[in-house]
């Protein structure tokens, strides 16, 4: 999809993935001592709005404008100690400019590109990680066509967790955890790759 391709998809509908975050971002990232954040194709922005509220100085970016307009309605509703935490930036994930001293945690959910692209995003995503940074990547899982329901039926835009190690590879990161993981979707499940890495500290 482009940018108009989601614009529309977001127009179309009042909220497209809700407002609460999602299971594997809170199960991940409860635990981490808030710093700067990144989000990665955010969205209507549900996950970076959790993480502002846990204390996180976010930036949301996203190519739809659509999509940021909503998040930028939902922040003006938020507690102004939390809304001031957040900032939205219209761009692409493969190609965004990070502060010189980078970010200490990027997050990356369900961005849908095809196998170049992604790598393209992922890395650039790596290469803004601070010292100690945490990077998090969560998608669709390749295995969802035959094995879940819900999320694209393009092959091309799903991955598991070891096409992202080898889209990272080289790149300087410890990977923490890499696994298929399996997310309750109505009466029956969705199968989600995750995938966390951390920079080391020096």
């Amino acid at each position: 999809m482009d940018s108009s391709a989601w614009d529309d998809r977001y127009a179309a509908s009042e909220l497209v993935w809700g407002t609460e975050p999602n299971r594997w971002v809170v199960r991940e990232l409860a635990g981490l001592a808030p710093g700067t954040a990144l989000d990665l194709a955010a969205g209507e922005g549900r996950n970076s709005m959790w993480l502002a509220d846990r204390g996180w100085e976010v930036t949301g970016l996203d190519f739809s404008t659509v999509a940021l307009g909503r998040a930028e309605r939902l922040t003006a509703a938020l507690p102004d100690e939390v809304a001031d935490r957040l900032t939205w930036r219209h761009g692409d994930a493969r190609a965004f400019e990070a502060p010189p001293e980078g970010y200490d945690l990027v997050l990356v959910a369900y961005l849908q590109l095809p196998a170049e692209d992604r790598r393209a995003a992922l890395r650039r995503a790596a290469e803004s990680l601070a010292p100690g940074g945490t990077l998090l990547v969560v998608g669709h899982d390749s295995a969802n066509l035959a094995e879940g329901v819900g999320g694209p039926q393009d092959p091309a835009v799903l991955f598991t967790p070891d096409d992202v190690l080898a889209d990272l590879a080289g790149s300087g990161l410890r990977t923490v955890r890499a696994e298929r993981v399996r997310r309750p979707a109505g009466e029956a499940e969705a199968v989600d790759a995750l995938v966390r890495l951390e920079r080391a500290t020096n």
